[in-house]
């Protein structure tokens, strides 16, 4: 079984083929698809996507991106969706949350202090409710590694990760997997490609971020979770191993690193 780690299915990229694009991926090995929120207004969506389709399952949380336009009532709107989906066995993590600083405008003053503010108040609700977290990074691994050691959480992953070996060994050591994707597949994406290949195994997830970080093959063309098994071959080529082992490896450890996911996946989903 192969399993996308992280895959925006509600997109409006995938409007009206959210289920199509899900039974493709299926079709092609991928027994579980992670639909992470980026805003209140997607959780039902994701919630709703999920129940229709055996290979999805959600996480809810704030993205970093739409913090600017998050007012603070919206935490309680998050904490109370938590609450009303610890009975759903299809709700994994808290996510996508994080910090960005590749955007201008969020790199200082008070847009970046309300990204952290969020960043942190969700890091709490992982805590309480000790579910991991789906992490986004972008150019900002230092200061979410910063605040994950203050607000410890049962773990996660570092979505899209493209930082440094002794970042990458920081979240490895504070129970996080490191999630590859499309990104992978350049040959010109050196620094990804050799923490790829030399990272510990079980350090590792696979995802596709689709419809955005579209794999060589595809890009700049919209990305798909049926895209998985081939960027697990561009791992194994990486790694000099089977694609067979790829895909134990990663789904093992998603698994491990996403206890709801594993209990579900135990429940009888294939």
């Amino acid at each position: 079984m192969w399993i996308d780690t992280h895959c925006h299915l509600d997109a409006h990229e995938f409007s009206g083929e959210h289920l199509a694009i899900a039974d493709a991926a299926a079709r092609q090995g991928v027994g579980m698809i992670v639909v992470p929120t980026v805003a209140v207004d997607h959780f039902s969506k994701v919630v709703v996507l999920a129940a229709q389709r055996s290979n999805c399952c959600y996480a809810l949380g704030i993205h970093p991106l739409h913090v600017p336009r998050a007012e603070e009532s919206d935490l309680a709107v998050l904490r109370q969706a938590i609450e009303q989906a610890l009975p759903d066995p299809r709700f994994v993590a808290i996510g996508e949350i994080g910090l960005d600083f590749f955007v201008p405008e969020l790199q200082q003053g008070p847009l970046r202090d309300k990204q952290e503010y969020f960043y942190r108040e969700q890091l709490k609700l992982a805590r309480e409710f000790a579910l991991p977290v789906l992490l986004h990074v972008r150019r900002s691994q230092d200061i979410i590694l910063k605040h994950l050691r203050r607000i410890a959480t049962p773990g996660g992953i570092a979505h899209a990760f493209n930082g440094s070996f002794q970042q990458a060994e920081a979240f490895v050591a504070l129970g996080f997997k490191l999630g590859f994707g499309g990104a992978m597949t350049f040959p010109r994406s050196l620094q990804i490609r050799r923490l790829a290949a030399q990272m510990p195994l079980d350090a590792i997830v696979l995802e596709t971020d689709a419809p955005d970080i579209s794999p060589a093959w595809l890009h700049p063309a919209r990305n798909t979770p049926d895209q998985i098994p081939r960027i697990g071959e561009v791992l194994a080529e990486l790694r000099a191993m089977s694609v067979e082992q790829v895909a134990q490896h990663t789904a093992n450890n998603a698994r491990a690193v996403l206890p709801r996911l594993a209990a579900y996946l135990g429940a009888g989903v294939s």
